[in-house]
């Protein structure tokens, strides 16, 4: 069964409709990239799943239970809060809180969440997810002591610290230098390659050819293509999606 399902979700903001019925599935321990022009859609996509934006309509479950209904889409904010709990967002912009070491960006939402935890136990759980990123030796640094790269390291370990189900990425490296977009990217792989079931907003067309076990290409709010690699950068069946990597590689 899909962890995740995703069916005719629609968004609009004013008179202006983003999300024109989308729907997918994803399965557990799977990869799925969204491509597409800037104002496709993706970004707002990203946002209804976490619950950052509350869709017009449609329905999202994840391990088979509702967690959004737009015949019924009304949600306290502590509600909001349970179902943001399983999709771990890593945002363009690293966002992490300046006054904290990385140790302490990474530790400080599981230790709220789970006040009777032992402490030195979150802090144990901490420096192995830093270890995993290759940070153990920086926990201690501040961000602005840290280059982008790693800033976006510290971000990514601060949401699998929370053990979400799925891992959200809203293009990870965009706001990185050239030379420091491969060690993230290569963060995102070796995710991958331990079955961690992501989806992925990013630009870098060939890094979503490598890592994904699914594409969809978004345009206009619509989902124009969706299949494998292969299918969709190799073998592109719609024309809006032969023309944009057409765009893409020139």
């Amino acid at each position: 069964m899909a962890i995740l399902e995703v069916e005719n979700i629609t968004k609009g903001f004013e008179n202006t409709e983003i999300l024109k019925g989308i729907s997918f599935d994803l399965e557990k321990g799977k990869t799925l990239t969204i491509i597409g022009r800037s104002g496709s859609g993706k970004t707002t996509l990203l946002r209804c799943l976490n619950f950052l934006e509350t869709p017009d309509s449609g329905t999202i479950k994840v391990n088979g239970e509702v967690l959004f209904d737009g015949k019924n889409p009304s949600s306290s904010e502590k509600e909001l809060r349970e179902k943001r709990l399983h999709f771990g967002m890593v945002f363009q912009q690293f966002n992490l809180f300046p006054q904290y070491t990385a140790l302490e960006n990474v530790v400080l939402a599981p230790g709220l969440l789970n006040p009777e935890k032992d402490k030195v136990q979150i802090l144990v759980e901490g420096k192995a997810i830093l270890s995993k990123m290759g940070l153990l030796d920086r926990m201690d640094n501040y961000p602005h002591q840290l280059s982008g790269g790693q800033q976006q390291r510290v971000a990514i370990a601060r949401a699998l610290a929370l053990k979400p189900d799925i891992l959200c990425f809203d293009e990870p490296t965009s706001a990185l230098d050239p030379e420091l977009t491969g060690e993230v990217l290569k963060v995102i792989k070796d995710l991958s390659r331990q079955e961690t079931t992501m989806i992925i907003v990013t630009h870098e067309i060939e890094f979503a050819k490598d890592v994904s076990d699914e594409i969809i290409f978004m345009d206009d709010g619509i989902i124009a293509e969706k299949g494998s690699p292969r299918q969709v950068i190799d073998s592109p069946q719609n024309e809006r999606t032969r023309q944009f990597l057409l765009n893409y590689h020139t």
